[in-house]
């Protein structure tokens, strides 16, 4: 059955609420590292996201490939950039990244349908 990642980033955002309560000091602390690394500089936001899917796809992360598709479709990033960034991530991942390139594409789809 294919992922459905508008669902696991609808369930894991509903859980990080209740980290926010939990640990109000770490979140804000991440989520401010969040905004500082991902905000336009040297790149540009949609460059920036183009790495963070590579690395969720490499470490195999579903939420991170559900967060960073719908980023990149929401930062009008192309089909085409995104399966450069996905091959590049095949390059240094071999075989396990192959089959989370291949759900951060189906990801990128079921939010650019969306859109």
């Amino acid at each position: 059955m294919p992922k459905d990642y508008q669902g696991i980033i609808a369930d894991i955002s509903a859980y990080t609420a209740e980290l926010r309560k939990a640990e109000p000091d770490t979140m804000a602390g991440f989520y401010q590292l969040s905004k500082a690394a991902s905000a336009a500089g040297a790149l540009d936001k949609k460059a920036k996201e183009l790495i963070a899917m590579a690395i969720g796809v490499a470490l195999r992360c579903d939420g991170c490939i559900g967060f960073h598709a719908k980023a990149l479709v929401d930062l009008g990033a192309s089909r085409e950039e995104l399966t450069e960034a996905l091959g590049m991530s095949i390059y240094m991942g071999g075989g396990p990244s192959v089959m989370y390139a291949a759900d951060a594409l189906r990801a990128f789809d079921q939010f650019a349908g969306e859109a």
